[in-house]
């Protein structure tokens, strides 16, 4: 059985959220604030965290942030903030994904399930030689951008990028397809993997990207948006 803390300062809400879980075959702890989560976390090994927000003792994007720096734990942020910005931040800071409330039961654990998934596929990853783009090593190099899938690390002009292990999926699979207009269900199907993510969930991810790529929507040098067809990687000229 999957082990879920449940962060929710909220008792109502709370008592709510682990019956839902625990109906869906998870075993859950749970915490009312900040500090107790963070206990939790070091007491004993758990496959994923539900964190809300609107915590008495501390922002949740702190405690988030606190979070990463003593776990690789996967998190699902609950939040009533649907601003793209905001949520960039979240996914910057180490959400694994987010959902925005109000929410249902069956929303929370097709997400929660997403995650737990995509978490135990990254620990297991299937073997998979380089594929004909691949340069020396198994670098993908796209301009001044060179990506190395085994490491798990990108560069661009010789500066290492921060990015979420989402962020990296989405632009090592962009890389390996450059020059090609990569479909947003395609992304869905290759990238997440999950059925339940939504479009939205794809824009804010690119729009991470294009941050840290040093671009904009209206100025792209490696992403352009193909007006409803998808997202081509190019090589900057």
């Amino acid at each position: 059985m999957p082990s879920v803390l449940v962060v929710e300062d909220e008792p109502e809400i709370r008592a709510s959220l682990i019956e839902v879980l625990g109906e869906h075959g998870h075993l859950v702890r749970s915490a009312a604030d900040g500090f107790g989560a963070l206990r939790e976390v070091t007491r004993a090994p758990l496959d994923a965290v539900v964190l809300d927000l609107g915590l008495p003792d501390l922002d949740g994007a702190d405690a988030l942030r606190m979070i990463r720096g003593i776990s690789q734990v996967p998190v699902l942020v609950a939040t009533a903030r649907d601003d793209e910005a905001e949520i960039i931040k979240l996914l910057d800071a180490g959400a694994d994904d987010y959902l925005v409330k109000p929410f249902s039961g069956g929303q929370l654990v097709a997400r929660l399930n997403a995650v737990l998934r995509r978490s135990a596929a990254a620990h297991h990853p299937p073997a998979a030689a380089p594929g004909p783009e691949a340069g020396p090593g198994g670098l993908l190099a796209v301009g001044g951008l060179v990506i190395d899938p085994r490491g798990r690390s990108a560069h661009l002009d010789g500066a290492e990028l921060k990015l979420t292990r989402r962020e990296f999926d989405l632009l090592a699979y962009l890389a390996r397809h450059v020059d090609q207009v990569v479909p947003k269900r395609q992304l869905l199907a290759e990238v997440w993997r999950e059925p339940y993510v939504d479009d939205q969930t794809i824009d804010v991810h690119l729009s991470a990207l294009r941050r840290k790529l040093g671009e904009r929507g209206s100025l792209p040098r490696y992403l352009r948006t193909v007006r409803g067809v998808g997202i081509k990687m190019v090589t900057p000229r």
